[in-house]
């Protein structure tokens, strides 16, 4: 199993449920969380899939967000 962290500017609950179906897709459903209450608004992928940093920031960048590795 892999977890993989990255800040992002993911606010709020009405931004989470448009990362949904890109995070969905690439990480598996329930295996990501984002803790929007640390100032980092900080993603947490725990998943069995093959994926990179980069295919999460490329899945974002697609639903209009940012995010860095951490």
């Amino acid at each position: 199993m892999e977890t993989l962290k990255f800040k992002t500017n993911i606010k709020c609950a009405g931004c989470i449920t448009t990362v949904t179906p890109f995070l969905d897709t690439v990480a598996g459903k329930d295996s990501w969380s984002v803790d929007t209450q640390n100032p980092d608004k900080t993603l947490v992928i725990t998943t069995d899939k093959t994926i990179t940093g980069a295919d999460v920031i490329n899945a974002l960048q697609q639903a209009g967000y940012k995010a860095e590795n951490i």
